[in-house]
């Protein structure tokens, strides 16, 4: 949705390397922004992105607007009721909607061989993940790992938006799910304990409040009652106005 950072451009640098034409499309989507959510803040800087991506040698911006992509007559929609409704999407009603929305718009209209998402949208990119194999779109998706600040935040473009206190103390979140990585390592396969543990560490911080900490199966997002297979450990937290995200990956035998 631009306002590109390190993370988009390892995305871009992985695309260029394993493809011969990359093709960035950059598009703040008002469908995946509930009513009172970010949609007119959300940071833009379309000069910013260009130079960026002229940096990393993309071939084609593709840059539509909002009246190009939903004009007046705009009725049709995409929906994956049973993937959209934990998580993210138990705090965000419809998000998810606007999100598998406007990728298979995308797609369909830059028909890509390759799609390249990131990690910490660990939740959106099993959903377009799902509707690319129901809808038999003929791309293959790549999930690429997360990138992060030195002090381990997840990057993303709403870092804008913490202080310095608050970007500093949101180290926490990978700080913890380190620590909850290491606990299942040493053989803790009760969730309860594992999320107990991270909410003990974030109250080391001014955090505002915890949507979600939660052990799923990485691959479709199921509840655990007992650690097993490759496990997604999520979160989602507030700094203040500022709504944070973040996962990780644990393969437990």
């Amino acid at each position: 949705m631009g306002d590109l950072h390190e993370g988009h451009r390892s995305l871009l640098r992985k695309s260029k390397l394993e493809n011969d034409l990359t093709v960035l499309s950059i598009f703040v989507n008002p469908l995946q922004f509930g009513p009172q959510e970010d949609f007119r803040k959300y940071p833009r800087d379309k000069k910013k992105d260009e130079m960026l991506a002229k940096k990393e040698k993309v071939d084609i911006i593709f840059h539509p607007s909002e009246k190009e992509m939903y004009p007046a007559s705009y009725l049709t929609y995409v929906e994956n009721p049973a993937l959209s409704q934990s998580l993210c999407g138990e705090f965000r009603p419809g998000h998810f909607k606007g999100v598998t929305t406007v990728v298979s718009k995308l797609l369909n209209i830059v028909t890509p061989d390759v799609l390249y998402l990131g990690q910490k949208d660990l939740q959106q990119a099993v959903v377009i993940q799902k509707m690319v194999a129901d809808l038999n779109v003929p791309v293959k998706v790549k999930i690429c790992p997360t990138v992060r600040e030195k002090n381990g935040l997840a990057l993303s473009s709403r870092n804008t938006y913490l202080t310095p206190q608050q970007k500093q103390e949101a180290a926490i979140l990978y700080q913890s799910l380190q620590q909850a990585r290491k606990l299942i390592q040493n053989g803790e396969h009760n969730p309860k304990v594992i999320v107990h543990t991270i909410k003990k560490m974030m109250q080391t911080t001014h955090i505002s409040s915890i949507d979600y900490i939660e052990c799923v199966q990485a691959a479709d997002l199921t509840s655990l009652n007992v650690l097993k297979g490759n496990v997604a450990i999520a979160l989602a937290v507030w700094f203040g106005r500022t709504r944070l995200i973040d996962n990780i990956f644990v393969s437990v035998k």
